[in-house]
């Protein structure tokens, strides 16, 4: 029968690209990105889990007391971080799959 080891192969394949995702996932979360509004003067960082690590305010803007635009700028700032790990983690996890299409509730897990 011809069917056994091609089974047999699939289900090496997919429990390797389960491993590579749990990796791709861990690394991820070591990496960051960062999005700016406002010329620099606001920053947001972000781990490659789409998780916030850090917002950064420039004084001059505090000083200015423009508190609406910091806010806008903050809303900016995070957003754009926030797009950019999210765009970090499918680089990452179509490279470790070989560009192969992952079942949505193991690229989630």
């Amino acid at each position: 029968m011809t069917d056994g080891p091609n089974l047999r192969g699939l289900m090496d394949t997919w429990q390797r690209l389960q491993g590579e995702v749990t990796r791709v996932r861990d690394e991820l979360g070591g990496k960051t990105v960062s999005g700016e509004t406002g010329g620099g003067m606001v920053r947001a960082v972000a781990n490659g889990r789409g998780e916030l690590v850090s917002v950064t305010i420039d004084p001059a803007l505090v000083a200015g007391g423009e508190t609406k635009m910091i806010e806008d700028l903050v809303v900016g700032a995070v957003n754009l971080a926030i797009e950019r790990a999210q765009k970090l983690a499918q680089d990452d996890i179509t490279r470790a799959t070989a560009g192969l299409p992952m079942p949505t509730d193991m690229a989630e897990e």
